[in-house]
């Protein structure tokens, strides 16, 4: 509709009543609008909308404790005997330690302290790493895992298997141990329809008597064990192993390292004690060093708890 020109002389009244109802008119028409646009807007987010996915859960830790300041004075001292004879301003900084360099201390942190003496010498580091997962499909816990067994790999141990039973190519049960049908009874009838004799397994001699063109194997001998090897341990954080290398330093010198790693939730510690002699001085003692390792490893478990 085409607008008048306001012209001088028109009453006021009658100026007011157009005004009103190019107002009213305008009002109408933007209220139109809006209400015409909200339901193209719903459809539009409606549409973009996918289907719901599953996030994993994620690790109970957000942070990490300060390490250095994490073992107790008392421990310090046994881990780092030496320590004791050196002069005050040596021995503050020996039990003082060293923080590891890190971008991330909500990631990951460390420390180092060490302790020498003429005829021997200790380090102790702490490694504590915070995993985080960046798939929402897998959890921190779940990450953290992974990054624990390729540790454990590299130090030699085994992950303990968890394959299925195997079956023979029929599709036959088999015993893992010999590779033999379940349920195959010994003297079974044979392809002609006689009882075959059960024969001997392999490497073993046959039954006294029976001839013999095969010479028996030498017994393999068994490995000795001291229950000190590197191995898995239980009861220490939700999986733990300890490492431990014994290496030659110089001509007379011995050096053992022992590692005692485990993780809780998405938090993976890491407990590195080594001991060095030198000249005439035994090779340091693998128990009592994986005894310090461990429990230095539980304090720490423990503080993760708290």
């Amino acid at each position: 509709m085409q607008r008048k020109r306001y012209a001088p002389g028109r009453t006021g009244s009658t100026a007011r009543t157009a005004v009103a109802l190019a107002l009213g008119l305008g009002l109408g028409a933007g209220l139109t609008a809006c209400s015409a646009g909200a339901p193209a807007d719903d459809v539009a987010v409606d549409a973009k909308a996918g289907p719901a996915t599953t996030v994993a859960p994620p690790g109970r830790y957000r942070t990490l404790f300060e390490p250095c300041g994490a073992v107790p004075p008392a421990t310090l001292k046994d881990l780092l005997p030496g320590a004791a004879a050196l002069p005050d301003p040596e021995r503050d900084k020996a039990y003082r330690g060293t923080a590891a360099v890190t971008y991330d201390t909500d990631r990951r942190v460390g420390c180092t302290w060490k302790a020498d003496t003429p005829d021997t010498s200790h380090r102790l580091s702490l490694d504590i790493e915070r995993v985080v997962s960046y798939d929402a499909a897998v959890s921190d816990d779940d990450r953290a895992q992974e990054v624990y067994v390729r540790k454990q790999l590299a130090a030699g141990i085994p992950v303990p298997p968890t394959a299925p039973p195997t079956t023979s190519p029929t599709g036959t049960p088999t015993d893992t141990a010999t590779g033999t049908p379940t349920g195959a009874a010994s003297g079974a009838p044979s392809a002609t329809g006689s009882p075959a004799a059960t024969a001997p397994l392999a490497g073993k001699a046959p039954a006294t008597g029976a001839p013999s063109g095969t010479a028996t194997p030498p017994a393999t001998p068994t490995p000795t064990t001291t229950g000190l090897e590197p191995r898995v341990l239980e009861g220490l954080g939700d999986i733990a192993y300890v490492d431990d290398v014994l290496g030659a330093v110089g001509a007379n010198g011995h050096q053992r390292a022992v590692s005692v790693v485990f993780r809780t939730s998405n938090v993976i510690v890491t407990v590195s004690y080594w001991e060095q002699t030198t000249g005439s001085v035994d090779a340091p003692d693998s128990a009592e060093l994986q005894e310090k390792a461990r429990n230095l490893a539980r304090q720490l478990a423990e503080r993760l708890e708290e």
